[in-house]
C-alpha cells in the first residue's frame, strides 16, 4: 500500500509552492506546546473516568467489570448488552453511571406491545396550529436503558438499529440527530425465555460489548443487605452520596485520546488471526466477522488508554476478547448437544493463535 500511495503524495507535494514548507515549520514549532496540552487533557479525562468506578461503587457493589465495560463502550462510541438474572442491579448500575458522568438517561421497559414510535417518537397533530409536530421519544437522550430488550417483537427491536448505527432517527423521511454522547445499554434475562424474542445475530453484532453480571459473592451480598438495612434507597442516588465526577467534556477528550492509541502491525495481525480462528472452529456455525475484529481493536485501544498506555498490547486484546466477540459467535447444534459453550470455544481459539512478542 505504501508503494502505491507514496509516489502520488510526492507528486502532490512537489506541485505545492515553497510557502508550504514554512507552514510545516510553523506547525512543528507549535506542536510541542499543543502536544503537551493534549496530553494534560487526556490525563485529566482518564483520571475523571476512572473515578466513575469508585463513585458507582457507592450504589452498586462488586460490578467493577460492568462499569468498565460501559466506560469502554462510551469511549469507543459503541453500545453494550448487559445480561444477568433479575436482581443483580443492572438498571441501578446504568443509572449510577449516568449520575456519575453527569449525562442524561432514560429507561424504556420493553414489552410485547411496545411500538417503534414509542421509542423513536412520532408526529402529533396540533389542533391549535393545524400542523403536525414531532414529539421526541425516549431515544433522544445520552444513555438509553433498554430494559429486557428481548421481550419485545423484532419490529420494535429493529427500531433501535438506525439510532444505534447512524445516531439519528428518521420520522416521516426527516432525519433527526441524536444527542452526543449517545449509547444504548440493553439488558436481558438469560434464564427465562418463555414469551421472549431472542435478538437475531445481525442485531447482536451491533452491540460492541456483552457483559455478564454474575450473582455477587457472599461478602458482597452481605454488604448489599447491610446498605439496605441502613436506609439505602436505590431510587434516590443523591442520598447515597453519588455525585458527578466526570462529564461529557471528559468523554469527548477520552474519545479523541483513544483514537491516538497506536496498534502495531503485529497486534493488528493478532486480532485478525483471532477472528479467523473462530471462523475455522468446527464447533461454531458462525465466527467473528471483520466487524468483530474492528470492534476488538476499538475496545482494546480504549482499555489500553484507561491503563495509561499509548499503544495496545496482546494482553489488552486478550482481556477484551470474550466481552467483544463471544456474543457474535453461534454454536453448531451438535456442539450444543455435547455441552460445549461459546466461552470455551473462544478460549481455545485464543490459545491457538501465537502471541506476538
Amino acid at each position: 500500500m505504501t508503494d502505491v500511495t507514496q509516489p502520488t503524495q510526492d507528486r502532490a507535494s512537489s506541485d505545492q509552492p515553497p510557502a508550504s514548507s514554512e507552514q510545516t515549520r510553523a506547525s512543528s514549532d507549535q506542536s510541542p506546546a499543543s502536544s503537551e496540552q493534549t496530553r494534560a487533557s487526556s490525563d485529566q479525562a482518564r483520571a475523571a473516568l476512572l473515578a466513575v468506578r469508585h463513585e458507582v461503587a457507592k450504589a452498586v457493589v462488586g460490578q467493577d467489570a460492568a462499569v468498565s465495560g460501559i466506560i469502554i463502550a462510551l469511549l469507543s462510541r459503541g453500545h453494550i448488552l448487559l445480561e444477568g438474572v433479575p436482581g443483580v442491579a443492572k438498571t441501578l448500575l446504568v443509572r449510577a453511571v449516568a449520575e456519575s458522568l453527569d449525562i442524561q438517561t432514560k429507561r424504556v421497559q420493553f414489552t410485547p406491545d411496545l411500538m417503534p414510535g414509542d421509542i423513536t417518537g412520532s408526529l402529533i397533530y396540533d389542533p391549535h396550529s393545524a400542523e403536525f409536530s414531532f414529539r421526541e421519544g425516549p431515544v433522544f437522550t445520552n444513555l438509553l436503558l433498554a430494559d429486557e430488550i428481548n421481550r419485545t417483537p423484532p419490529k420494535t427491536q429493529s427500531a433501535l438499529l438506525e439510532s444505534m448505527e447512524e445516531r439519528q432517527v428518521s420520522v416521516d423521511g426527516v432525519p433527526r440527530p441524536l444527542p452526543s454522547p449517545f449509547m444504548v445499554a440493553a439488558t436481558q434475562n438469560p434464564v427465562e425465555y418463555e414469551g421472549t424474542y431472542p435478538l437475531p445475530e445481525a442485531q447482536l453484532d451491533r452491540f460492541l460489548l456483552k457483559v455478564e453480571l454474575p450473582l455477587p459473592p457472599r461478602d458482597d451480598e452481605i454488604m448489599v443487605v447491610h446498605r439496605h438495612a441502613s436506609g439505602f434507597d436505590p431510587r434516590h442516588l443523591a442520598a447515597a452520596g453519588l455525585r458527578p465526577v466526570a462529564g461529557p467534556a471528559d468523554l469527548d477528550a477520552g474519545v479523541a485520546a483513544v483514537r491516538t492509541v497506536t496498534v502495531s502491525p503485529e497486534v493488528t495481525g493478532y486480532i485478525v488471526d483471532i477472528a479467523r480462528a473462530t471462523r475455522q472452529s468446527p464447533s461454531l456455525s458462525l465466527g467473528a466477522s471483520p466487524r468483530g475484529a474492528t470492534a476488538l481493536m476499538a475496545t482494546s485501544r480504549a482499555w489500553a488508554w484507561l491503563n495509561g498506555r499509548e499503544f495496545v498490547t496482546p494482553d489488552d486484546v486478550k482481556a477484551l476478547a470474550h466481552a467483544t466477540l463471544a456474543h457474535r459467535l453461534a454454536l453448531r447444534p451438535e456442539a450444543e448437544l455435547e455441552g460445549v459453550n461459546v466461552g470455551s470455544v473462544l478460549a481455545s481459539a485464543l490459545s491457538s493463535v501465537p502471541v506476538p512478542r
